[in-house]
């Protein structure tokens, strides 16, 4: 009888009042606006600008520290390959890693889709 008790109070404890619009995250964006570099400019500030300042260090090709910049870089010098490769891949972006998370990588590929709006 202490089994069946003790399963029961673990069923009822498991319980949640938590409904579905708790748990998903609610978007308050309109999902039809474009991605504009104002939008992903944070991604390359965070990850990029260590290396690749003005002038940049440690070896970097190329600044990517403003919009004409990042644009050229993934227009001409295949910077979405670089920050989409898998995890320890030769040639991943941030070098050395670790990769950017799929959320960042995905805001940059949809700015690119979005036609590589400044703002």
């Amino acid at each position: 009888m202490k089994q069946y008790l003790l399963l029961f109070s673990a069923l009822i404890v498991s319980c949640t009042t938590s409904t579905y619009d708790d748990i998903v995250e609610i978007q308050d964006e309109d999902p039809t606006a474009l991605v504009t570099f104002q939008d992903v400019a944070f991604v390359f500030e965070n990850n990029c600008t260590a290396c690749h300042s003005n002038p940049p260090q440690n070896g970097a090709p190329m600044s990517l520290t403003n919009y004409s910049e990042v644009k050229n870089a993934v227009e001409t010098r295949a910077l979405l390959d670089r920050i989409s490769r898998n995890e320890g891949e030769q040639g991943l972006m941030p070098l050395g890693g670790p990769r950017l998370p799929q959320q960042q990588i995905d805001l940059i590929i949809q700015w690119n889709r979005d036609g590589l709006l400044e703002n």
